[in-house]
């Protein structure tokens, strides 16, 4: 079997966040961690290897720091690592994203693709389903379980207070939620090979059946009208009641917003 995985390195908002003139992302002056999705989709693909001895290539693009995730997760225990970077890719949405990486994806072999179910740099969720139209798959979304049985994948898709049980035959495409499970650390061991193993860079010139008019900023629909790294509150509504009419009132504001 062999899996492909998506990732993404996002900026660690604990860290703050800073925006270019355009609203897109300085990346470049943030620091950087593993997209929480992607990593347990990481982690689901890794436990695969670990019962069938699939082999695991896990895919990024963006800034040439972001081999640093690539190298994180083969010290996880991933086999390969392939960076997609080249500044025509810059400023990409996710219509924009995810045409680039079907592109590169079509240069390898694959039985099962893993995305995160979204990045919390963006929270659209939308660059896993993109991937499989592009590449004409099928795909099931926000799993919180992944089976394998034959030529199929069973997964228990989370919806709402339940969850659904089903079944695509492979290759299909599936979307990790981050409580799929809990990822592993990274091993000294793992470490060690991990920066020692040689990463696969690929630019636009190794993207397959993609449109320039499909990348970067230029070929992004989305346009980005302000962006801020500051959301101010408002005031709020402050009333001066007794303890009956503040219960009473309070009440009526659930009722009003249908929480009750």
């Amino acid at each position: 079997m062999k899996i492909v995985v998506c990732v993404k390195q996002v900026p660690d908002t604990k860290g703050g966040v800073k925006f270019n003139p355009d609203g897109t992302l300085d990346r470049g002056a943030m620091l950087a961690i593993m997209n929480p999705d992607d990593k347990a989709g990481l982690e689901a693909a890794l436990r695969l290897k670990d019962e069938y001895g699939a082999e695991v290539t896990v895919v990024t693009m963006g800034l040439p720091k972001a081999e640093e995730v690539l190298r994180e997760a083969i010290a996880m225990g991933a086999d390969k690592g392939v960076l997609v970077t080249d500044r025509v890719l810059g400023g990409a949405d996710t219509w924009a994203t995810s045409t680039t990486l079907a592109g590169a994806i079509r240069n390898l072999e694959y039985d099962l693709i893993i995305t995160g179910r979204q990045a919390i740099d963006g929270d659209t969720a939308q660059v896993g389903p993109q991937i499989s139209e592009h590449l004409d798959l099928p795909v099931i979304s926000y799993a919180k379980d992944i089976k394998i049985e034959g030529d199929s994948v069973v997964v228990e898709r989370q919806y709402d207070d339940r969850y659904h049980v089903l079944k695509a035959k492979m290759p299909c495409l599936v979307t990790a939620l981050s409580e799929l499970n809990e990822p592993r650390y990274m091993t000294p061991g793992g470490i060690f090979d991990a920066y020692d193993a040689e990463i696969t860079v690929w630019g636009r010139k190794d993207l397959k059946d993609v449109d320039d008019s499909n990348l970067g900023l230029a070929g992004s629909p989305t346009k980005i009208a302000k962006a801020s790294d500051k959301v101010r509150k408002g005031a709020g509504e402050k009333v001066e009641l007794d303890a009956d009419e503040s219960v009473a009132y309070i009440m009526g504001k659930l009722k009003e917003k249908h929480v009750i």
